[in-house]
Parts: structure tokens; C-alpha cells; sequence
């Protein structure tokens, strides 16, 4: 140390700003950017963790159906953002199902009225048909797509696309309508007209646009599932592999 310097004295220039911000480069403005993309995250993690607890706190841990809450349900959860609108549009096109059906059931108690020689077994087969169509389209189809989309698990599109499969076909065979099958559908809804039965007729044809909508729009929806399915690279062999790991009991729950 030279007994010439001052100890007090400044070490910055006088050329230098002291007030001035410190350059900041580009590695900082990273580190930044990626800490509020962090924070954010955690605030819409914190967001959804207090939804799901507002949601326990009102509900409980089951929430459909409303009137007897037997599991728990819910799209802007469970469902990535990006698939919600494809989930929602298949769960209102079950809520068009079951409209369909209790109005099959109305328009063949009608036509029951109206004298068809068949209307006994239409009316037996649309009840049965209410309850039993309900019931296993929502495990068989739509509940493993929820839960495809929720977990991303390859078995659960094999049940979707198995059992849609198959309520594709009977929505044709419901369209149709032939008598003593349970349906409203065309022939039955031609016939009411031929015979002047306003109420079956009407009732029967508002049934045959249900059919036909429902069909339709899953006809359309099992065209993109399959589309993402692929995308996705889900392979049986993968299914299988997940079906020996969690079981097949994994596949009605939410764990």
C-alpha cells in the first residue's frame, strides 16, 4: 500500500453514473423471464389446489351425479386445458343420449297409445334401454375417455374404442326404428304420421334427431380421438403393459 494514497478517496470514475442501472444481459433477462414463468406456474397450481379443496368443502370427495354423488367429476380439473373443449362436447353429447333416450321412451309409450300391435315390447325395450344404456355408456365409453385424457394412458382409448364402437352401431339401429325394437325412430315416426298420431309422431321424430345428432357428433369425435391416439403413439402393446401394471380396476378410478 502506498502511504501516497488517500483511503477516502472514490473508486469510481467520475465519468461513471453511480445512480445509473447496471447493464443487464441477456443471461439475466433469461434467468428472470424463466423465475416469473416459475412463480406463475406455481400461482395457477395454487389456484387449482384451492379450487379442488372449494370443490371437496362443498361436495365432497364425490360430485356426480349431483342428486347422488357416487364419483367425482370434472372437467376443468381433471382435463388438461388444451383437451377440455373436446371432453366437454363428448359430455354433452351424453347429456343429448340421455334426453334421447327418456324421450324414446315417451314417444313409444304414444305409439303404444296410438294401437301399434307392438307398442307392448316398444315401451318394455325403451325402459330397458333408459336405465341400461345410460348406465354402461357413461362406464363403457365415456369414462375412459376422461380418464384417457386425464392420465394419457394408452388402455383406456382401446375401452373408448371398443365400446363407442359399438354405440355407434346401435345409434344406426335406433335411427332406423323398427318396430317392436324399443325405438321411435324413422319407420316407427313414418308410421305415426301415416296414421294421423300427432303426439307419436312428433315425439317419435324429435327422438330420430337425437339419435341422429348424438351419432353424428361422436361419429366426428371418435374421428379426432383416434387422430390424437395416434399422435400419442399408443400401441396395444402398451396397453397391455399398462393393464398388468395398475390392473383393471385402475381404469374406473381416479388414482
Amino acid at each position: 500500500m502506498s502511504y501516497n494514497e488517500n483511503p477516502f478517496a472514490s473508486s469510481h470514475s467520475l465519468d461513471t453514473n453511480p445512480f445509473e442501472d447496471p447493464t443487464t444481459s441477456q443471461a439475466d433477462v433469461a434467468r428472470l423471464e424463466s423465475i416469473r414463468q416459475r412463480e406463475a406456474d406455481l400461482e395457477r397450481r395454487q389456484r387449482e389446489l384451492d379450487q379442488r379443496e372449494q370443490q371437496l368443502k362443498h361436495h365432497g370427495k364425490n360430485n356426480w351425479p349431483f342428486f347422488f354423488p357416487l364419483i367425482y367429476h370434472d372437467i376443468s380439473v381433471e382435463i388438461p386445458e388444451a383437451s377440455r373443449p373436446l371432453i366437454t362436447r363428448l359430455y354433452q353429447l351424453w347429456l343429448v343420449l340421455l334426453g334421447t333416450l327418456i324421450l324414446n321412451m315417451i314417444a313409444c309409450i304414444f305409439i303404444l297409445i296410438a294401437g301399434s300391435s307392438d307398442g307392448g315390447r316398444d315401451v318394455g325395450a325403451a325402459i330397458g334401454y333408459l336405465f341400461i344404456i345410460i348406465v354402461t355408456s357413461f362406464l363403457l365409453w365415456y369414462r375412459p375417455i376422461y380418464n384417457g385424457y386425464m392420465k394419457e394412458q394408452a388402455l383406456y382409448y382401446y375401452f373408448y374404442f371398443f365400446f363407442c364402437g359399438f354405440h355407434l352401431l346401435f345409434s344406426v339401429y335406433m335411427i332406423i326404428g323398427v318396430p317392436s325394437t324399443g325405438s321411435a325412430g324413422l319407420i316407427q315416426t313414418i308410421q305415426m304420421f301415416a296414421g294421423h298420431h300427432w303426439v307419436a309422431a312428433i315425439l317419435g321424430l324429435i327422438a330420430t334427431v337425437g339419435w341422429t345428432l348424438q351419432g353424428l357428433g361422436n361419429a366426428f369425435y371418435y374421428r379426432q380421438i383416434y387422430a390424437h391416439h395416434t399422435a400419442a403413439g399408443h400401441t396395444m402393446e402398451k396397453a397391455k403393459t399398462e393393464l398388468a401394471s395398475h390392473g383393471a380396476k385402475a381404469y374406473f378410478t381416479r388414482g
